[in-house]
């Protein structure tokens, strides 16, 4: 797979990454060992082997929910790095524009 500035570019808007020029040049070079490294695994024989579909063998463990020890607001908000009398204070995320 050859490594263009356009296919850097693309992945820096979908991750909405910004890179001056050297930057890029960097990560374009990155970008390129990380594939030339994915690409040794073609060289692999892998006739016969099953494929993994699952990590684990065990699917769906659940445990019983136990009731636990529950905390006061006050204990709660004790250690708060900013609160409002009863909540926490969070910077705001939602509605602001794109810097």
């Amino acid at each position: 797979m050859e490594v263009t500035d356009a296919l850097v570019q693309r992945v820096a808007e979908l991750a909405k990454l910004r890179f001056d020029a050297q930057e890029m040049e960097s990560i374009k070079q990155d970008l390129k060992r990380m594939i030339d490294f994915v690409d040794q695994l073609n060289d692999l024989d892998t006739d016969g082997e099953e494929p993994l579909i699952f990590v684990s063998p065990h699917a769906n463990v659940w445990r019983d929910d136990q009731p636990g020890k529950d905390i006061t607001q006050e204990e709660a908000l004790r250690n708060a790095p900013k609160k409002d009398s009863d909540y926490f204070k969070v910077p705001k995320v939602m509605g602001r524009e794109e810097q």
